[in-house]
């Protein structure tokens, strides 16, 4: 891969996540610094999927916020999952939409996917709603 493509698809993953995160997480820009053709690789990938409705994306972001809020739920990947849940809260996911999506993840996963990440993702989207979802 040239390093304009590496540099072009860097500064769109950067973009992207800027656009719908407000920030690179941190381990992003780690792969970023190490590995930036890889970074670049996921960089594509993130844009391309990461779009609006407007943008030409089949799905609004907040349900691809939720769903990857829910698949980070049904592998245990809490930060992940705060994050895009906080994500589609603020683009305008119902807590009640989040709590039924959680429960879905447990039928599927298992109560244990509820116990070590979903209560904690529901009780951080309270917070960033601004509502109580008990301690």
């Amino acid at each position: 891969m040239g390093d304009d493509l590496i540099d072009a698809a860097t500064r769109a993953g950067i973009a992207n996540f800027e656009a719908t995160s407000g920030r690179v997480p941190d381990n992003f820009r780690l792969l970023a610094e190490h590995a930036p053709a890889a970074f670049a690789g996921y960089g594509l990938i993130r844009s391309a999927i990461m779009r609006d409705r407007p943008d030409g994306g089949a799905l609004d972001l907040k349900t691809k916020e939720l769903i990857f809020a829910l698949l980070d739920t049904l592998i245990g990947q809490k930060t992940g999952a705060r994050n895009h849940a906080a994500n589609a809260i603020r683009a305008g996911l119902t807590l009640p939409e989040l709590a039924e999506g959680l429960v879905q993840v447990i039928m599927a996963g298992g109560i244990t996917t509820w116990n070590e990440t979903g209560a904690e993702v529901l009780r951080h989207c309270a917070e960033v709603a601004g509502t109580d979802a008990g301690a």
